[in-house]
């Protein structure tokens, strides 16, 4: 499989053409014979600055326009953050691998280097996303906590300029930007439970592009794959999505699997909180005996008032 171009579809931001290059290189070594090019595309979330994501609505926000390039055949395959990607994938595109997972964890970054712990209502929290909204009013229902938009960098400026005194951001993204100083604490995910698939960088495909495929799978990282795959049912099962205040995470051997998530109300006041152990063999119905402890206790009401409520 030598002399062939294959285009890279990816948002412009500065970590999503990281992950994308990411990518390339790892494909560039195992097959040197082809070129492989980087192609930004604008979405819609990189459009519309002006308003809270939870308000915009959270099907393919920042993937439906690479998923057109693939299915319209200008690109190859596309690059995501794999937590951005609805579970409902488009009719003819596949997740073909996925590259070995992050940090799965958030990160705080705060002004004077204070710890979650260390913040009170003199503080200004930060972020984009009602599940770290929810579980920061949780943890403290004192703290002030304002929306953001904008990519790593316009994020930490705005902070410098005064608009917050801290945020949350994911913990992978900050390293893969090379900006681990810049990080106050990693926060433990009993605390602020990571969103689903965080950390993880996936590559889609046309389901029949057998060729780009068989190229994907010698980068795929199983064990990363496995543990999104679950979360991504836990999701599922729960009709849940992106700018919903959800989230999911997993820890695994080779033998054993543990599955452990949240639903919360936005303003953190009720909260469900539970995981489950299995074997990693079976990772995907540990992941709906997860799903259906939730159900029992009234997550899918919950999530639909979150709905109701935030127009989403």
């Amino acid at each position: 499989m030598t002399n062939c171009s294959v285009k890279i579809a990816t948002r412009g931001s500065k970590l999503a053409l990281c992950q994308a290059n990411l990518v390339k290189e790892q494909l560039e070594k195992h097959f040197p014979g082809n070129v492989f090019e980087i192609q930004i595309i604008k979405t819609r979330g990189d459009k519309i600055l002006d308003v809270a994501l939870s308000k915009i609505g959270d099907k393919g926000l920042f993937t439906r326009e690479l998923e057109n390039s693939l299915l319209q055949n200008e690109a190859d395959m596309a690059v995501h953050s794999l937590k951005d990607m609805p579970t409902e994938l488009p009719e003819g595109l596949i997740i073909a691998g996925v590259l070995k997972r992050g940090d799965v964890r958030d990160a705080l970054v705060s002004i004077n280097g204070k710890k979650l712990a260390e913040l009170d209502e003199n503080d200004i929290v930060a972020t984009s996303s009602l599940r770290r909204k929810a579980q920061l009013l949780h943890f403290n229902s004192k703290l002030r906590v304002v929306d953001i938009r904008g990519n790593v960098d316009t994020r930490l400026q705005k902070m410098d300029e005064g608009y917050c005194t801290a945020m949350i951001m994911a913990a992978a993204g900050l390293q893969r930007l090379g900006y681990q100083d810049k990080i106050s604490e990693i926060l433990d995910p009993s605390i602020m439970t990571p969103a689903i698939s965080q950390g993880a960088i996936a590559i889609e495909i046309k389901d029949d592009d057998h060729e780009t495929e068989s190229m994907v799978l010698e980068i795929n990282h199983i064990p990363s794959l496995i543990a999104v795959k679950a979360e991504r049912v836990f999701l599922s099962a729960l009709e849940g999505g992106c700018q919903v205040p959800i989230g999911c995470f997993s820890e695994s051997d080779d033998k054993n699997f543990k599955i452990s998530g949240v639903v919360s109300d936005t303003d953190g006041s009720g909260m469900i909180r539970e995981s489950v152990e299995g074997e990693i063999r079976t990772a995907e119905k540990t992941a709906l005996v997860l799903a259906k402890k939730f159900l029992d206790k009234g997550a899918k009401e919950l999530i639909q008032k979150i709905r109701l409520l935030n127009n989403i």
